[in-house]
């Protein structure tokens, strides 16, 4: 491929494209604009490639980038990469890290990612695979592609020089020119990409691997040149061969050609989530079916590596999970050397012609020279646009005093006052006003606050300016012209008020605008004094603003220290890049030139990004003796120099690097000066400084004659400095850090070094500490902050004997570091920057050099990458924010982000919590473009970062969790009840009241014989109304139409269906009357209904096979249903989802016959089958319980005892017929007690949900049965109607007992917010009651509630009663009441009044044993309507015997229980019921069978779900299952898919912090897709199974490392 060098290429044709580069390199343009105007550039000097097609100058065409041999690349060797934390060293460190890891061959699963959400991110993943067959002749198109990068990589070839000068490898054209895919636009690529079939399921490719000759990821080519080798990576597999292929995807060879197929039907929604992981194979090349499971099995596999601290063994008690607390480690090194001394800087000396006050020097060279050059400006072409002179600056600032002191406000109330705050607000291209307004301020005695212009009225830390400025009490903002127009108006033309800002007058400085002073007005000029000078801002760590008062003698012994320090004479000139607004860029460019009547020729930061060599042309043209620069400028310098014959810097005798307190501008300075050497740059004229906005100038390197003095150096150990600890490295060299020296400490100055945490105790002498200086030049305080203020700047360091240092306070610097030999200062971070993980310090500076080490340039932006620490579970916890770039894979970054976790961990021995990509250009910025770390910290934490990238490994960093409990050694039951008995704690068991007397109805042993009594009776009493979807009443039986056609049923089923007594009959019939019809004709009848729910006719597949799994384990003889279902169970779409040959006859009672049957079936025997009740438990079983007669009557009577129901009541229920309490409500209440049932649908309430409360309005009924699913939709559907439905004349007041029916623990938000929404419409917040049943006793509890007078005439029961528990003795199966609001409380709500004739006791489900009040146990019940046992558990009929006829291993061994299945406790209450006895209190927790147990502690997942749906405002659902003792999290994600990678590392919080538990997987789907059955109870074990089988179409799935 042609070559920059090589081409003929005029030298403006080279500058644009090193400008092109650095812009990319910064990510001022895009990858796409990037390419485009660079072929634009060079398009007329490219020969045409043989046999290429001209016609496809983007597409084919690899890009002209410099190859790595060029010697035009080894002279700026330290190409695109943030120069800031550029090390040559560090580099090689960092892929030998790398190198070694590889042996361990991991396997990190790669996050599967929906189509769509790909397609948004990175479309370069989904390159048609076809193109690259990889072998030899496809390399033509492309010209000479001997090893060299292709596009996809933009600029950056220097990782490859850097990488080849450390592997020393040659490249292999085979590899490279297999690459033929270059990085066209995305949008090309899309196009290319639709044209071609295969766009839908590239995921199913057939691919197998065959011999070593080259290798090709799926989906796009070779990516990454081989000089790197596969030593970089981690093995995907354990296979022989040493492949160059990201995690988790099989390697295949070049020579197969790769098939695609096209599945039938895929619509763009199921299209298969993620190429090269849909086939996976195992080492000896098995394919390995399911996805999803392979790379759940990789991640247990992963997750078996024993993690670094082995957790220590301690005995936890049972209550108290203690956290690990991390033991310091025994052979950490511990500072060893003798305490250290302070150190002094040299005299001040004191100059005679030095002035008293900076506004005296101003008046002097005003005055004396008024036509010396004080300010030289320049416009965005390097042309000098303004030179202010030193008259001009006198004459200007006096202009401005005056007008600030006497033209703001009236005579008698001027605004501002002197000792007044003024905002300065001026861009960074204006200094000369700037200064000017700043000199008018000083003569005025006004406190100057120079602030950033602000942009947006949004702006990230605008708003925080915004706090500052109030606090300091500024009303006036000075401004330019420029600037004054550019700020965002209103409509009627006046700026708005910022978001948190005061409100401003907004004052323009220019002259022209300013009346003249009169002839006898002079400002006052005093020596200077302690009175505030000016104030300085600064962001701290949390992105709060504080302002830094600065007094007037801190300002003069300041410029008098630096002028000595520096050796600043008169007239010098000085070039100036950095911000002249704050820091060294004021100190140096504004105050400090002026005493000394300097010239500064500033270069404004938009200049810079035109042109990054300016400053090296201004050096030049104007020989100055000083220039001021960041490492960055730098950096940029190196990056664009080119044959510039006439550079020369032989005129410097001092270059002052700003940022030299970051320890990573080493490697800036020495780059820089390898370059610029040979062009008159002397080693001894970098000078680095350090600074702090509270210390100002900290120390900084004197320009020395002396060339033979090398400045100094060291090579710390990073595991050394992690302890805090200095400790020379010789021998790792992986992990070290290189410092240089930042000179000596400043003239006049004192210094030491203090420990950072607690008491100012002084360091030892090889020990890391806060430097902390005492001196008459730093700040004095927080502005209006005295508590700040007396820990930063009023410190008094303490000897070891605690006797302080001096009697002069000291101010603290912020800044990390120690004082070497010879005095010599060195920083090794920044306080903002410390991060403390486990007790180790870390500093975000040094994780960012590390990360930028691995081949950053191909797929971050090296200048925005943010590193903060987040805390989570007690611990700081290391998180990675960078932008990635447009044109890089998912497989890419993803290999690229496991690579860096690799380096982090090999070098700092740290692990990295959290590394997220975001899309480029998205994160927040500062004003002067970095990023913005406070912000960004926060959007992360509030879940709106937004990544298009998440890797967490909380796995591998959480090590700080309780230790896993050990379960106790069998303690026998008989001991626990004498434990219990010694203890004071009564055994836990309750019983509901005696049945009582028998009434007339209560005769009677069957409900066929009730039915025919109440027909004889009350014929014309109606028993049941059925209410359509409008309100009306659709249909109604009194007691003798029922009678009447269940005869005519019991007669066909004789005659039709020829059956037998005892025969099963599988009614299948919507919710309605003819289901009772058809169940009292089967009672008559003499056989045995069970209620089947209908097959939905929109989802036949799905629902369909249910029923005919319940007809056919129910091993039913027929089927009863309505002729619409009859057709629909024989129709099409039947016949698709199910044999329809093999269902029993079908009759349909539509059409009956009009006779009676000879007579009705009295059964022989009570204790005969009645019917048979079917249900899908919540983990997806499908289990029948029998009914005898008798257990039938008794259950009716318990609930008209519980419910006092009689003839004249009416009662709503809005259940669904087919199981459990609902179906006996529905078809059995009623002609047992004779009160009239009002039926409503709940399906109709999709329709219309407020038919069930405006039923319950219109009848004026007082008592009402409903499921949660109703009471859901009533609370989402009808939450903003209340008040049209109050004005529809709605009243619930009335109801005095509205009762969920439920098999869980009830769900206490949902029944408050129901309460609280529709109290306005009546109802009595104490009226909302749940009932438990379950499958073995199908009503335990019932609360029915008395009301106000209603309590005086009934029974009363007590109100249900909300207990807290804490959640974590909870796990340990204890139960322990906690305060309300107190951290881990669960709130609980009793599960409503345990029925009459039912006895409760709670038992050890493992040992069998009663247990006492405090523990949680198995509730296991004793009743007269217990079901007799299952008829048959589909797959596993082993469990019957014990469920229903089990004995207490200990104490009360007769009595035969059933086992409910379900974990609760009982409480005693101080409440007693009517006659007088305490009521207890049943407490339902969850199913034991989806009771989780995880780490030797038992978890609930509707507990862990809680949580979870509270992090963000977007998670609407969740469910949590495990796998493999791996917590998965499924969330349903009501929002845009970008929102999607959010969820990920909140969740992961959630569950740390609040559970304990570590999750592993977490899964993003879109609403509905966690199944949910007709109680509304949450199918967890179905959504498993579809996960399992990839069935979800998940937006997101993340493996947690």
């Amino acid at each position: 491929m042609a070559d920059r060098d090589t081409l003929p290429l005029p030298l403006e044709v080279r500058a644009r494209l090193a400008e092109l580069e650095l812009e990319l390199s910064e990510g001022d343009i895009t990858q796409k604009g990037y390419e485009k105007k660079r072929s634009k550039l060079i398009g007329a000097y490219l020969p045409q490639p043989p046999g290429g097609d001209p016609s496809l100058p983007q597409e084919r065409r690899t890009p002209v980038t410099p190859s790595s041999s060029s010697r035009y690349h080894r002279r700026r060797s330290s190409g695109s990469r943030d120069e800031r934390y550029r090390s040559d060293v560090h580099t090689e460190a960092v892929q030998a890290a790398l190198a070694k890891h590889k042996e361990r061959k991991m396997a990190v699963p790669m996050p599967s990612k929906r189509r769509s959400l790909v397609v948004q991110t990175s479309m370069d993943a989904y390159t048609p695979p076809d193109t690259s067959s990889g072998s030899e002749g496809e390399g033509s198109g492309q010209g000479d592609s001997q090893g060299t990068p292709t596009s996809s990589q933009g600029s950056i070839n220097m990782e490859h020089w850097i990488s080849r000068a450390i592997h020393g490898s040659t490249t292999s054209s085979t590899t490279s020119s297999s690459s033929t895919q270059s990085g066209g636009s995305g949008a090309a690529r899309l196009t290319d990409l639709t044209a071609q079939t295969h766009i839908g399921p590239i995921a199913h490719l057939s691919l197998k691997r065959k011999s070593k000759t080259g290798t090709v990821e799926n989906g796009n080519s070779l990516r990454r040149s081989c000089e790197f080798g596969s030593e970089l990576t981690w093995q995907p597999l354990e296979t022989e061969e040493n492949h160059c292929a990201p995690p988790d995807v099989t390697t295949y060879t070049s020579e197969h050609s790769i098939q695609v197929e096209r599945p039938q039907g895929s619509t763009s929604r199921s299209v298969p989530k993620y190429g090269n992981a849909e086939l996976m194979e195992t080492g000896d090349g098995v394919p390995v079916s399911s996805r999803v499971s392979a790379k759940i099995q990789q991640l247990v596999n992963t997750l078996k590596r024993p993690k670094r601290p082995p957790l220590r063994e301690f005995f936890v008690d049972d209550f108290e999970e203690l956290l690990e607390v991390l033991q310091p480690d025994p052979n950490q090194p511990k500072p060893e050397g003798a305490q250290m001394l302070p150190m002094r800087g040299e005299q001040l000396g004191v100059v005679t012609n030095w002035p008293p006050s900076l506004e005296a020097a101003l008046q002097r060279w005003g005055t004396i020279s008024p036509k010396a050059p004080c300010l030289t400006t320049m416009d965005t072409n390097g042309k000098p646009l303004y030179i202010l002179t030193y008259g001009k600056l006198w004459t200007r600032s006096m202009k401005v005093a005056y007008n600030i002191l006497h033209k703001l406000g009236s005579k008698q109330e001027p605004m501002v006052r002197p000792g007044d705050r003024v905002a300065l607000v001026f861009p960074n291209n204006d200094p000369a006003a700037f200064m000017v307004a700043f000199y008018g301020c000083l003569l005025a005695e006004v406190v100057p606050v120079p602030i950033e212009v602000p942009l947006t009225r949004k702006d990230a830390g605008s708003q925080q300016i915004g706090f500052l400025l109030g606090s300091c009490g500024v009303t006036v903002a000075l401004t330019s012209d420029a600037c004054h127009k550019g700020l965002p108006k209103s409509q009627t033309g006046e700026i708005p008020q910022f978001k948190g800002w005061p409100k401003l007058l907004w004052f323009v400085t220019e002259s022209k605008h300013l009346s003249k002073p009169p002839r006898d007005w002079f400002p006052h000029i005093k020596d200077a004094n302690n009175d505030t000078a000016y104030i300085e801002y600064k962001t701290c760590k949390d992105g709060s603003v504080l302002g830094v008062t600065v007094t007037r003698t801190a300002l003069l012994t300041h410029c008098q220290a630096l002028t000595q320090a520096c050796g600043y004479t008169e007239a010098e000139t000085i070039v100036n890049v950095l911000d002249f607004k704050k820091d060294v860029g004021l100190w140096h460019g504004i105050l400090t030139s002026v005493m000394n009547m300097m010239h500064v020729i500033s270069i404004p930061y938009s200049l810079m990004k035109v042109n990054p060599l300016s400053w090296i042309q201004k050096v030049c043209q104007y020989k100055a003796k000083v220039s001021c620069v960041k490492s960055r400028d730098m950096h940029w310098a190196l990056v664009a120099h080119r044959d510039q014959r006439d550079v020369n810097l032989s005129s410097l005798r001092m270059l002052i690097v700003a940022d030299g307190s970051n320890p990573w501008s080493i490697s800036s300075c020495d780059a820089f000066l390898n370059v610029f050497q040979s062009k008159g740059l002397r080693p001894e004229v970098i000078c680095p400084c350090a600074s702090s906005p509270e210390a100002l100038t900290v120390a900084i390197r004197k320009p020395t004659d002396d060339s033979n003095q090398p400045p100094g150096r060291g090579v710390l150990s990073m595991q050394g400095l992690s302890y805090g600890v200095i400790r020379v490295d010789s021998e790792e060299k992986l992990s070290v850090l290189t410092v240089q020296d930042v000179g000596t400490v400043m003239p006049g100055g004192l210094m030491c070094v203090v420990k950072p945490d607690g008491v100012p105790q002084i360091c030892r002498t090889d020990e890391i500490g806060e430097l902390c200086v005492c001196s008459i030049a730093t700040g004095t305080s927080y502005y209006g902050l005295s508590g700040m203020t007396k820990n930063t700047f009023e410190v008094f360091p303490m000897c070891s004997s605690g006797a302080p240092v001096s009697e002069y306070p000291f101010a603290r610097t912020g800044l990390l570091g120690f004082i070497g030999p010879g005095g010599l200062v060195f920083i090794a971070g920044k306080m903002d920057g410390l991060m403390v993980v486990s007790g180790r310090r870390h500093n975000a500076d040094d994780i960012v050099a590390t990360a930028l080490a691995v081949e950053p340039m191909k797929f971050v932006y090296r200048g925005r990458i943010a590193v903060f620490s987040i805390s989570v579970l007690h611990d700081e916890r290391v998180v990675i924010v960078a932008e990635q770039r447009p044109d890089s894979t998912e497989e890419d970054s993803f290999q690229w982000m496991s690579r860096v976790l690799q380096a982090i961990d090999s070098i700092h021995q740290v692990g990295v919590y959290c590394l997220a990509l975001v899309p480029a250009n998205t994160l927040p910025k500062t004003p002067l473009g970095g990023i913005h770390l406070s912000e960004t910290k926060q959007l992360f934490l509030e879940g709106s970062l937004h990544p298009c990238n998440v890797l967490m490994c909380p796995h591998t960093c959480v090590t700080n969790l309780p230790k896993p409990r050990q379960k106790q050694p069998e303690i026998g039951p008989a001991s626990v009840m004498v434990g219990n008995l010694v203890s004071g704690k009564r055994i836990a068991q309750a019983s509901g009241r005696d049945l009582g007397q028998i009434e007339d109805n209560d005769q009677f042993l069957f409900l066929s014989e009730v039915l025919q009594w109440r027909a004889q009776t009350t014929p014309d009493h109606t028993l049941y109304t059925l209410l359509s979807s409008r309100g009306t009443i659709a249909s109604s039986l009194t007691c003798l139409q029922l009678h009447k056609r269940a005869e005519k049923i019991a007669a066909m089923l004789g005659e039709r269906g020829h059956l037998q007594d005892g025969d099963h009959v599988a009614l299948v019939y919507p919710p309605g009357i003819d289901l009772i019809a058809a169940f009292y004709g089967c009672l008559y009848a003499g056989c045995v209904p069970i209620t089947v729910r209908p097959p939905h006719p929109q989802n036949i597949a799905t629902t369909l096979p249910t029923v005919k799994m319940i007809v056919e384990v129910s091993r039913s003889a027929c089927i009863m249903t309505s002729q619409v279902i009859c057709k629909l169970l024989r129709s099409k779409e039947a016949s698709a989802a199910v044999d329809v040959r093999t269902w029993p006859p079908v009759l349909d009672t539509d059409d009956l016959p009009k006779k009676r049957p000879p007579q009705v079936y009295k059964p022989s025997d009570p204790d005969t089958l009645a019917y048979l009740d079917f249900s899908v438990s919540t983990t997806g079983m499908l289990a029948g319980v029998k009914m005898s007669h008798t257990a039938t009557s008794a259950f009716c009577r318990s609930i008209k005892l519980q419910c006092e129901l009689y003839p004249s009541r009416e009662v709503a229920i809005c259940l669904d017929p087919y199981c459990g309490l609902g179906f006996v409500l529905w078809c059995l209440c009623s002609v047992y007690s004779g009160h009239q049932s009002i039926l409503i649908p709940p399906s109709e309430l999709e329709i219309n949900p407020a038919l069930w409360l405006l039923a319950v309005s219109q009848y004026k009924v007082r008592d009402t049965f409903c499921s949660y699913s109703v009471m859901e939709l009533c609370t989402k559907g009808l939450g903003l109607q209340t008040e049209s439905l109050k004005s529809r004349g709605l009243d619930l007041s009335r109801v005095r007992t509205c009762v969920v029916v439920a098999e869980e623990r009830p769900r206490i938000s949902l029944t408050q917010s129901f309460s609280k929404l529709f109290k306005d419409l009546g109802l009595h917040p104490r009226a909302v009651s749940t009932s438990f049943g379950c499958r073995v006793n199908l009503a335990i509890c019932l609360q029915p509630h008395r009301l106000g007078k209603l309590a005086e005439q009934g029974t009363s029961g007590p109100d249900p009663t909300t207990v807290f528990v804490d959640m974590r003795a909870l796990r340990h199966d204890r139960v322990r009441l906690v305060e309300r609001g107190s951290p881990h409380s669960l709130p609980l709500m009793e599960s409503g009044k345990i029925l009459p004739g039912v006895r409760i006791i709670i038992a050890n489900p493992e040992t069998k044993g009663p247990l006492g009040d405090s523990h949680l146990g198995e509730i296991w019940v004793h009743s007269a309507h217990n079901s007799s046992g299952y008829f048959t558990i589909y797959g596993e009929e082993s469990l019957q015997s014990d469920h229903f006829n089990s004995h207490l291993s200990f104490g009360d061994t007769q009595t035969i229980w059933a086992r409910t299945g379900y974990l609760g406790f009982l409480r005693r209450t101080d409440l007693t019921d009517a006659s007088g006895e305490r009521h207890d209190a049943l407490y339902v927790v969850g199913a034991l069978d989806e009771a989780m147990e995880l780490r030797g502690m038992r978890y609930h997942p509707i507990d862990i779900e809680t949580s979870v749906i509270r992090t963000h405002k977007s998670i609407t659902e969740c469910a949590v299952f495990t796998w493999t003792n791996l917590l998965v999290v499924v969330v349903e994600l009501d929002g845009s898919e970008q929102e999607a990678l959010d969820l990920v590392p909140l969740v992961t919080n959630v569950v740390l912090e609040e559970h304990y538990l570590i999750v592993g997987v977490v899964v993003v789907v879109d609403i509905g897709v966690i199944p949910i059955n007709s109680r509304g109870e949450k199918q967890r074990m179905h959504l498993r199974d579809g996960f399992l089988a990839d069935q979800l179409d998940p937006i997101y799935v993340a493996y947690n490392m």
